[in-house]
C-alpha cells in the first residue's frame, strides 16, 4: 500500500518536524505500508508558519488549490490513498469528487472518532483567531452536538517546532500544553481533547502524552493512517467508495474538470509539488 502524506506546511522549512513526523509514521503503518510526505510548495507562505495565512476566509481557500491539485497527482502516480495532514483538511468534500482513491483528513477523522472515545471533544490551538470558522466546521461535519469549544494551547508554534528539534525543551512545552488542556478539560467538560495543529499532535505523541485531565487525547497521525489503511482495505474487499449521489458528491466531467483547469492556469500545479 502506498500512501500521499500532504501537510499545509512547506516541509523543507521545517527538518527537524519532518524527519520527527516521517519516524512516527514509520512506526504507526503496516510493515508494508509506504508513506511519501509531502507538503505545500516552497514560497507559499512569508514565513515556515502558515498560520500567518490560513486565519483568513480567502488565502486559506486559495492555498487549498495545492490540495486538489496535489490529491490529482496522487492518483495520476497510482498511490492508493491520501492523508490531508491538516486539521481543517482544505477542500476534501472537493477532492473526493475528482478521485477514486481513499482521502482522509485529519479533522473529519479525528471529531468522528471522538465519539468512540468519550462524549464532548474540544480542541487546542496556537492560533484561536479561526474560533467562527470551527463553529460552522464542526456543524458540517456532523458533530456540533458534541463540540466543547477550542482553547489556546499555551505554546506557541515556534515553541513546539524547536521542541521538536532540541528534546530538553519538550518538557517545559509539554507541561504547558497540559495545564492549557486541563483548563480546557475542567471548563468546558471535554472528555477527548484534539491537539489542533500537527506539530503539536506530533509532540503530545512522543511523549506519550494519551490523557489529559483524563480527557483521551487523539492521536491525529495514527488515526489518520489507520483509517487511510482500513479504507484501501473497505475498498478492495467490500467495494466501498465515497457517494456519488447529490450536488457535493457527483463527480464532474473529468474532460471539462481539465478545461477549467487549463483556463485557470492551474493544470500544471500538481507538478510543482515535490516528495520530502
Amino acid at each position: 500500500m502506498k500512501i500521499w502524506h500532504q501537510s499545509f506546511t512547506v516541509l523543507q522549512d521545517l527538518p527537524p518536524y519532518r524527519e520527527a513526523l516521517r519516524a512516527r509514521i514509520a512506526r504507526v503503518v503496516r510493515p508494508d505500508t509506504e508513506v511519501v510526505l509531502h507538503g505545500q510548495i516552497p514560497g507559499t507562505y512569508p514565513s515556515d508558519y502558515p498560520g500567518t495565512d490560513i486565519k483568513y476566509s480567502f488565502l486559506s481557500w486559495i492555498h487549498g488549490l495545492q490540495w486538489v491539485a496535489a490529491a490529482r497527482e496522487a492518483q495520476r502516480q497510482g498511490f492508493d490513498a491520501m492523508v490531508l495532514a491538516s486539521l481543517p483538511s482544505p477542500m476534501i468534500r472537493d477532492i473526493r469528487t475528482l478521485v477514486e482513491i481513499p482521502v482522509v483528513g485529519y479533522g473529519e477523522t479525528a471529531l468522528h472518532l471522538s465519539a468512540l472515545y468519550g462524549r464532548k471533544v474540544g480542541m487546542l490551538f496556537f492560533n484561536t483567531e479561526r474560533k467562527d470558522f470551527w463553529l460552522e466546521q464542526m456543524r458540517l461535519w456532523g458533530v456540533a452536538e458534541r463540540f466543547a469549544g477550542i482553547a489556546p494551547a499555551g505554546v506557541t508554534f515556534r515553541q513546539v517546532a524547536d521542541a521538536l528539534a532540541q528534546p530538553e525543551r519538550r518538557r517545559a512545552v509539554v507541561d504547558a500544553i497540559i495545564a492549557s488542556g486541563e483548563k480546557l478539560a475542567r471548563d468546558a467538560d471535554a472528555d477527548v481533547i484534539v491537539p489542533g495543529e500537527m506539530p503539536m499532535n506530533l509532540l503530545l505523541a512522543e511523549e506519550g502524552v494519551h490523557y489529559i485531565g483524563g480527557a483521551t487525547v487523539i492521536d491525529g497521525i495514527a488515526t489518520c493512517f489507520k483509517m487511510a489503511e482500513t479504507l484501501v482495505d473497505l475498498k478492495n474487499l467490500a467495494g466501498m467508495s465515497p457517494s456519488r449521489r447529490g450536488f457535493f458528491h457527483d463527480r464532474p466531467e473529468l474532460a471539462r474538470v481539465e478545461d477549467v483547469l487549463r483556463f485557470y492556469g492551474l493544470q500544471d500545479l500538481g507538478s510543482r509539488i515535490r516528495e520530502d
